[in-house]
């Protein structure tokens, strides 16, 4: 590469168009670069984060590894808007082609086309970063091509067939291309994505009960908690929910991948087209579980939504995690607050939880229970909440299947079967209320005379609540939309009561 000297000097101010993230959306921002004479020095102004700040010292070393050197004059980087927080290493390729464009290495015409981000390393190689996937859908809105890394050159297609790519593998290859010495390869349309294989429903054997309440659960996205003794198969109920849901919509596609996207978990497949199951360790921290630090990422309740959060051993994650579940599974969403900025991501979430009577696990078999029972369980789901515990829809006692029937037992019924249950009912539910069961009002369903009666007469007996009443009738509705009729029958509330009570 010739010395800059020998290029003919750049704009007064150069720009490019990158982005800043909050949330899941990504925020137009404009990287500015002026040099001019004084006293070298190497600026970066517009409230920028530590990491934002080195960014001089990448740039300067990247530049470095392919023959540049920075003029020994005044450089001035501003980043507007200016009282827009802009925090993360992908502002190192912005930064870096504006300073390209004013020193005249690069032409500002072609440059002015592209939003661009990517963190450089020391060597000029353009490295991963988190949220391309928000950025091209940015690109597209602005109708600006997205110079990204080479690697998530695919997560970037997902946005749009016709967005203009270009992904190189250095900054050298994004030079050459646009002083038209070689010419970067276009980015090909994406193959669809492959369905990731699942745990089977057939691999259950006996678990009657259990199969059909985590049936009725995936076909009304209804939250569900599994209590059983150690080995009663809680787990393994939970973890084949995913094999039985319907697919994503591409409404939910998008949204689903941009929040993996922007937190850095999408997996290098590319598009998240199936329910996502999340199952976070008991330990995990408030801000690991419904997001926060330093930089307000998207927690496991965000990482769930349009899928399946599975919390096992639920008594075990302190008080203060399980009772922040109680407003994302009403509102589907969480707010992070900060001193500067609230952010919201979604959480529209299935809550699936699984439990062992007590700490001992055996409470109610007299030959391995402790000498603390009953008090024992008492004591051991005492952090569980009375309204936590309301928010729950189907609430199941696991009972342990016999050896025998394990080992001679018929396998059950495979999970495509299933599915096509499901699907069948979910697609009745959009239909009439373009939601889930679970999100449905309930003054759009119909219940016979029947079945009005029996809830009003447990409702008096069970003092439930009036979301108690509402959660129940969901459940209803949901076992009448897996037999295919319109109307909430006496049998379809006495089954759902059989599941609510515990």
């Amino acid at each position: 590469m010739s010395h800059p000297s020998t290029f003919s000097p750049g704009p007064a101010v150069a720009r490019i168009r990158s982005f800043a993230f909050i949330g899941i959306d990504a925020i137009p921002v404009t990287v500015e670069v002026q040099i001019t004479s004084g006293l070298p020095a190497f600026l970066i102004v517009g409230l920028a984060d530590k990491a934002v700040g080195e960014s001089r010292e990448r740039v300067r070393a990247a530049l470095a590894a392919i023959g540049l050197a920075l003029p020994p004059k005044r450089i001035l980087v501003n980043l507007t808007p200016a009282d827009l927080p802009k925090e993360g290493a992908h502002l190192d390729l912005p930064i870096a082609i504006a300073l390209l464009v004013a020193m005249g290495v690069i032409p500002h015409e072609t440059a002015y086309a592209y939003a661009a981000l990517g963190e450089l390393s020391l060597d000029g190689q353009v490295n991963r970063v988190t949220g391309v996937l928000a950025a091209a859908l940015g690109a597209v809105e602005s109708e600006l091509g997205l110079i990204c890394p080479a690697s998530q050159s695919r997560e970037a297609r997902w946005a749009n067939t016709s967005l203009d790519i270009l992904a190189p593998q250095d900054l050298m290859a994004l030079i050459s291309h646009f002083r038209g010495e070689q010419i970067l390869c276009a980015v090909p349309d994406n193959a669809p994505p492959d369905r990731p294989q699942l745990p089977d429903m057939a691999d259950i054997r006996g678990m009657i009960r259990g199969r059909r309440a985590l049936e009725i659960a995936a076909a009304g996205a209804h939250s569900l908690l599994l209590c059983g003794a150690p080995g009663a198969g809680k787990s393994m109920l939970a973890s084949r929910l995913p094999s039985i849901l319907p697919d994503l919509t591409s409404a939910q596609v998008l949204e689903t991948t941009r929040i993996h996207s922007v937190s850095g978990h999408l997996e290098t497949t590319g598009l998240v087209i199936r329910p996502p199951f999340r199952e976070p360790h008991h330990s995990a921290s408030l801000p690991a579980l419904v997001g926060g630090g330093s930089q307000a990422r998207p927690g496991e309740v965000s990482l769930a939504h349009n899928g399946v959060l599975f919390l096992d051993e639920l008594p075990e994650f302190s008080r203060q995690c399980i009772e922040s579940l109680r407003q994302p599974i009403e509102t589907g969403s969480i707010t992070i607050a900060r001193a500067t900025r609230h952010i919201t991501y979604p959480a529209r979430f299935q809550l699936v939880a699984a439990m062992n009577p007590c700490r001992c696990g055996y409470l109610g078999d007299a030959e391995r229970s402790c000498r603390k029972a009953p008090r024992c369980g008492e004591d051991y789901t005492a952090k569980i909440s009375g309204p936590m515990l309301d928010r729950i829809d189907i609430r199941l006692d696991v009972q342990p299947v016999s050896p025998i029937d394990i080992s001679r037992g018929p396998a059950g019924e495979p999970s495509d079967v299933i599915r096509a249950r499901v699907t069948a009912a979910r697609d009745r539910q959009i239909r009439r209320q373009n939601s889930p069961n679970a999100q449905a009002d309930t003054r759009q369903f119909a219940l016979s005379q029947g079945a009005r009666d029996l809830a009003e007469q447990a409702s008096e007996r069970l003092k439930l609540s009036g979301r108690g009443m509402t959660r129940l009738m969901r459940v209803a509705m949901t076992i009448a939309d897996l037999e295919g009729v319109d109307e909430i029958a006496r049998p379809h509330m006495a089954e759902a009561l059989g599941l609510r009570q515990k």
